[in-house]
C-alpha cells in the first residue's frame, strides 16, 4: 500500500473498539478484575525469568526454555491487557487503523512464538525421558539458543505476512469491531470485500502456526508415555511424570482455546462467544501458567525461597 492511500485511510478509517461496551453498569468492576489478573500475571512470569535467572541449579534447558516462555507471555499480555483496560474507563474507543495493525502483528508473532516454543519445549522432554544418556550432548546450549531464535523469527515473519494480508482488504462499511483487541476474525469480519482466498490463507497459516505445533506435542508425548511405562520404579515413574505434566497442561489450555477460534470458517464465528473465550487465553491462562509450572514444581519453589533468602540475607548486610 502506498503511503499517501495509508493516511488517506488512517484518517477515514479509524476503527471503534466495541468491547464490553454491552456491560456499562459492570466496566468499572471488569476493570479491577482484570487489573488484577494482569498485575498477578506478570509477577508470576517475572518471577519465573528472575528465579530461573539467579539460581545456578536451574541453568538447564528445560528452564531455558521455560524462562523464555515466561519473557513471550509477559510481552504477549502487554500487547493486549493494558488497552483493554483503558477501554473499560475510556469514552473514546477509537483506534487508528496503523495502532490496529500494530496490536495484531505482535499478537500473532508473541503467540505463534509461544505455539513453536511449546513444541520445543516438548521435544526437549522427548529428548530427556527417551535418551537420557545423551540428554547434555543433544540439547547444547547452543542448540537451544538457536531453537529459540528460529522460534522468534518464524513467529515474527508470519505475523508479518498475515497482518499485511488482512490491512490490504478494505473496510468500507462498519469500522465497529466486536472485540477487545484486533484478533483476526473480528478485523476480517468487517472487510466489505470477499475475503475467500484470504480466509484460506489464514486458515493454512493457522494449520502451520497451530495445529502442526501441536501434533508434534502429541507423537513426542506418545513416545514419552511409551518410555515413562517401561520405567520400572514407582518413585521413578512419578518423578519423570511430574517433569511433564506441567508442560502437557500448558499446551492442551493455549491450543485447545487457539484452535477452537481460528481454525474455523467465516461463516462459523460467533463474535461474542470467541470474546468470552478469547478472555481465556488472553488473561486467564497465561496468569494460570506460573502457578501451574512453580506448584508442581519443587525445584522451582526451592529456587524461590533461596532466592528470596539470599535477598533478605542482603538487605541485612546492608542495613
Amino acid at each position: 500500500m502506498e503511503p499517501s492511500s495509508w493516511n488517506q485511510r488512517n484518517s477515514s478509517e479509524d476503527f471503534v473498539m466495541l468491547g464490553f461496551s454491552n456491560l456499562p453498569k459492570y466496566e468499572v468492576l471488569l476493570f479491577w478484575l482484570f487489573l488484577t489478573m494482569h498485575l498477578v500475571t506478570l509477577s508470576g512470569h517475572f518471577s519465573i525469568v528472575v528465579v530461573t535467572l539467579a539460581e545456578p541449579s536451574l541453568h538447564t534447558p528445560m528452564y531455558f526454555f521455560l524462562r523464555n516462555l515466561s519473557s513471550i507471555e509477559i510481552f504477549y499480555t502487554l500487547v493486549i491487557v493494558p488497552k483493554m483496560l483503558v477501554n473499560f474507563l475510556a469514552s473514546s474507543r477509537k483506534v487508528s487503523l496503523p495502532a490496529c495493525a500494530t496490536q495484531m502483528y505482535f499478537f500473532i508473532a508473541l503467540g505463534t512464538s509461544e505455539c513453536f516454543l511449546l513444541a520445543v519445549m516438548a521435544y526437549d522432554r522427548y529428548v530427556a525421558i527417551c535418551n537420557p544418556l545423551r540428554y547434555t550432548v543433544i540439547m547444547s546450549q547452543a542448540l537451544c539458543l538457536h531453537l529459540v531464535v528460529v522460534v522468534c523469527a518464524t513467529g515474527f515473519i508470519l505475523s508479518l505476512g498475515l497482518t499485511a494480508l488482512i490491512f490490504r482488504l478494505p473496510f468500507c462499511g462498519s469500522h465497529e469491531i466486536n472485540h477487545f483487541f484486533c484478533d483476526i476474525p473480528p478485523v476480517l469480519f468487517l472487510a466489505c470485500s470477499d475475503t475467500h482466498t484470504d480466509e484460506i490463507l489464514v486458515f493454512v497459516a493457522c494449520l502451520m502456526a497451530l495445529l502442526v505445533p501441536f501434533l508434534l506435542i502429541l507423537v513426542s508425548y506418545v513416545f514419552i508415555a511409551n518410555s515413562i511405562l517401561r520405567i520400572k520404579c514407582s518413585q521413578g515413574r512419578k518423578k519423570a511424570f511430574s517433569t511433564c505434566a506441567a508442560h502437557l497442561v500448558v499446551a492442551v489450555l493455549h491450543y485447545g482455546c487457539a484452535i477452537f477460534i481460528y481454525i474455523r470458517p467465516k461463516a462459523s464465528y460467533s463474535l461474542e462467544q470467541d470474546k468470552v473465550v478469547s478472555l481465556i487465553y488472553t488473561n486467564v491462562t497465561p496468569m494460570l501458567y506460573p502457578m501451574i509450572y512453580s506448584l508442581r514444581n519443587k525445584e522451582v519453589k526451592g529456587a524461590l525461597r533461596k532466592v528470596i533468602r539470599r535477598k533478605v540475607s542482603f538487605q541485612k548486610n546492608t542495613e
